[in-house]
């Protein structure tokens, strides 16, 4: 099993359809011997995508332990904008310039692939200092490339601005404003697309397992109340096959972040991914049903 790589818009960058999202890793008490393994046997399969930031727990610190002796083999994503504890508003520039050198720390590297503004609002965007700020670390040779993480109209106004390398952007069954709205202006610049949440956290299982749901899962649970996708009523692994590629179908999506704190589960997901693809008339189907029952104010969800 060797996942399939992608050129990531303009950079150049030919990153595995499938990129490891590291917050679970650091929200949660995973040994460095488990995360260790992972990266060994992930890296055997392809993995070449690591996203992380600054606010996901001691995710850097771990990572940048575990990748010491192999940071070659790796495209390394970090985000930053919160304030971490300090006094700083979160967006303030001279923050975001300490959060990129403390993420250059942790992640023991002299550099990194990408740094992202974290969720930054329109407003600030269109101010124009944030953006500055990670222009500033890519002209020192902290970062190769400067990216946007978030959705709807802030997201929209980062495409169309050209100042970025790249989006982060939902992109899921229960999540497909981007598609239409961010997406088309994205390719058109040449911007790399990073589809996040791309099995929609497999929201679904609340109806057919005994799972309780964390608030931020809400809307996601509505959503797919209402589209009622008859292969979600299926096996699950089938389901999560058809959700991941319908985000992969998607034309301009170089990698999709899955964050597990479970090995197998990458693993599982990439045998998914290796296994077939997502007919057209599969893909537009979905897409229908989408036109069909959104609502107006199902907009992206990060």
């Amino acid at each position: 099993m060797t996942l399939e790589k992608r050129e990531l818009g303009k950079t150049g960058m030919q990153v595995s359809t499938l990129g490891f999202g590291a917050a679970e890793i650091g929200f949660e008490k995973i040994p460095l011997e488990t995360i260790d393994r992972f990266l060994c046997s992930a890296l055997e399969s392809g993995l070449n995508v690591i996203d992380t930031a600054e606010c996901y727990g001691d995710s850097e610190q771990k990572l940048g332990r575990a990748l010491i002796n192999r940071r070659d083999r790796y495209y390394l994503f970090t985000k930053c904008g919160h304030s971490s504890g300090c006094d700083l508003p979160d967006w303030e520039p001279r923050l975001l310039t300490q959060s990129i050198d403390r993420s250059l720390q942790r992640l023991q590297t002299d550099y990194l692939d990408l740094v992202q503004l974290h969720t930054c609002s329109e407003e600030l965007l269109r101010q124009g200092e944030v953006i500055e700020a990670l222009q500033q670390a890519k002209q020192a040779g902290k970062t190769r490339f400067i990216g946007y993480s978030g959705d709807s109209q802030a997201a929209l106004y980062a495409a169309q601005s050209g100042l970025f390398d790249t989006l982060e952007l939902s992109i899921n069954i229960a999540d497909q404003e981007a598609i239409d709205l961010i997406v088309p202006v994205a390719r058109e610049k040449g911007i790399g697309i990073i589809a996040k949440r791309p099995i929609a956290n497999v929201i679904w299982r609340v109806y057919t397992e005994n799972v309780s749901p964390p608030p931020y899962w809400q809307p996601y649970i509505e959503r797919l109340q209402q589209l009622d996708y008859d292969f979600l009523k299926g096996e699950l692994s089938e389901a999560i096959a058809i959700a991941l590629h319908f985000t992969l179908s998607v034309k301009g999506v170089g990698t999709a972040i899955v964050g597990t704190t479970k090995p197998e589960h990458w693993h599982q997901n990439a045998e998914l991914l290796a296994n077939g693809r997502l007919s057209e008339e599969e893909f537009e189907t979905i897409r229908r049903r989408w036109r069909e029952v959104a609502k107006p104010d199902w907009i992206g969800y990060g």
